[in-house]
């Protein structure tokens, strides 16, 4: 049989732990035995990063800019704890973090919905889709550990020599500080992919922050979200027939627990991290989630939404069977070659990534799934399987 070609290569940006292990079988079971890949390849592995001053991962966005599309597998943001453990040279900052950040974009992450695997929330019946901004805040923040007594501001110097100065806090003793900062520019490419990305769905978009605590910082989102809808987009999604709306974080929690499902919720940074990961979970498993960073500038990179799954990983070095859940994975793989198929014209592509995708979830709902999975899915008497296993199953499948 002949292989599906390519025409123009992904950008392959290799992880760590687990989920490097996983990244190889799939490439070996799932990919290679049906497609021609072309891949720009870097080693994004936490010794790399460390090896060349974490050049790599800035030479790895770069690429995605020059090639358009990247596939990525999760990688270690080291703690202090990692430092020793790997004898790193410093604590290197989160690649996912320093990508985004190049890549100005906005990251789209749905729950993958399988028969058998039904969510904690009984009234949820279609995804939702979170869309995480990509640059800033806490990921870009600035810290210092106050020694003792002494006064804080927040100070702005202009390019003209004048300053602006805010109090902070005036210290009767030790305590921490940190400042965060967020681009206009940022946040309108955040609204602007938001806006487009619901209408390329047709789906309404939920926006929420905390503007009443924060009446600057948050408040700021909120209005670039609404100038750029009532000068843009507004006639755009009443031709669609659907709905943009603001509201308050709390608010959009509460509202999200009694929803149906089937819409957009536009998150800040550090909420969307964080509420992708309650959605995945109460959906069925960290690692049944699709994610995608949209570039306005037209980049796209695939990954999965999960971590290296450390404890698997020293399972698999000591010997031990594991059952680690490659869903997330396979899916990013997937998504990267559909929207490769896409920009470059392959229809056979892009008919390989449905395909593939279509095999994964025929394997779970035929009762064949990892131990995640087995231990909470509805369906009677499902086959647990270890990590090779499922993956063999899932290119049995693709085979047939």
């Amino acid at each position: 049989m002949s292989k599906i070609r390519m025409t123009t290569p992904l950008v392959e940006m290799d992880g760590d732990e687990m989920t490097r292990i996983i990244w190889q079988m799939i490439k070996d079971d799932l990919i290679l035995p049906f497609v021609d890949l072309k891949t720009e390849y870097f080693d994004l592995g936490l010794r790399n990063r460390d090896l060349t001053d974490d050049q790599v991962t800035i030479d790895s966005a770069e690429a995605t800019k020059r090639l358009g599309v990247a596939v990525k597998c999760a990688t270690i943001t080291p703690n202090a704890q990692r430092v020793e453990e790997y004898g790193l040279k410093r604590m290197w900052k989160s690649p996912n973090g320093t990508i985004r950040a190049m890549l100005d974009g906005t990251v789209f992450r749905a729950p993958i919905v399988v028969r058998g695997i039904e969510p904690v929330v009984r009234s949820w019946k279609r995804p939702i889709t979170i869309a995480r901004h990509a640059y800033g805040d806490v990921y870009k923040n600035a810290e210092v550990r106050v020694p003792g007594a002494g006064r804080a501001e927040l100070v702005f110097t202009a390019a003209d020599g004048s300053q602006t100065r805010e109090l902070i806090h005036e210290f009767e003793g030790p305590g921490v500080i940190q400042g965060m900062h967020n681009l206009d520019s940022s946040i309108t490419s955040f609204a602007r992919s938001c806006f487009e990305y619901a209408l390329s769905t047709k789906q309404d978009l939920w926006f929420a922050t905390k503007d009443t605590i924060s009446k600057t910082y948050d408040h700021r989102f909120k209005d670039v979200f609404a100038e750029l809808y009532e000068d843009e987009y507004r006639t755009r999604f009443e031709a669609a027939g659907i709905e943009y709306f603001y509201t308050l974080i709390d608010d959009a929690v509460a509202r999200v627990m009694k929803a149906e499902g089937g819409f957009i919720w536009a998150c800040k940074n550090y909420d969307g991290d964080v509420m992708s990961d309650m959605l995945s979970s109460a959906f069925g498993s960290l690692a049944m989630m699709t994610s995608v960073l949209v570039s306005p500038h037209g980049y796209y990179e695939y990954e999965a939404a999960h971590g290296t799954v450390q404890r698997h990983y020293y399972k698999h070095l000591a010997g031990e069977r594991t059952s680690t859940n490659s869903v997330a994975t396979i899916f990013a793989w997937s998504g990267a070659l559909r929207k490769r198929g896409e920009l470059d014209g392959l229809d056979g592509l892009c008919g390989f990534a449905d395909r593939l995708e279509a095999a994964t979830i025929e394997t779970i709902e035929a009762g064949q799934m990892t131990g995640d999975l087995a231990r909470i899915t509805s369906l009677p008497e499902p086959v647990t399987m270890d990590t090779e296993e499922f993956i063999l199953a899932v290119a049995e499948r693709l085979r047939g």
